[in-house]
């Protein structure tokens, strides 16, 4: 088990920044490829953004491109994700998501072994 836990959502304004962490358990945790999704309501969960296991390589969805930047602390066993410029279409469940023992960076949700239980980030208008 890798017990991941998210924190860092809440109420904002459009315009406005938050900074989501997702810390981990486990020792090995620089091993593992880490992602984060987002599920809105009556909408299909989706990636966010991916960084592989030595955080060279990173993924965004064009609909935050240039506005969330993920990261990863290792020596923390934590990977953050920091959303600036934010707006209500932001707003949704997100989650990390890890998986252990892969190089690259991981695209597709099935891929994930272990999940967070979410925080909720809400962008008003």
């Amino acid at each position: 088990q890798v017990p991941l836990v998210e924190s860092g959502g809440g109420l904002v304004q459009a315009g406005d920044s938050l900074r989501l962490s997702c810390a981990a358990s486990k020792r090995t945790f620089s091993r593992y490829a880490m992602g984060w999704f987002r599920q809105a309501p009556g909408k299909e969960r989706q990636l966010v953004a991916a960084i592989n296991w030595s955080g060279g390589s990173t993924y965004y969805a064009d609909s935050v491109k240039g506005r969330f930047t993920i990261s990863r602390d290792s020596a923390k066993n934590t990977v953050y994700l920091q959303l600036n410029s934010l707006k209500p279409e932001d707003t949704a469940v997100y989650y990390c998501a890890a998986k252990q023992g892969t190089i690259g960076l991981l695209l597709h949700q099935n891929a994930y072994d272990y999940w967070g239980q979410g925080t909720q980030v809400t962008v008003s208008s």
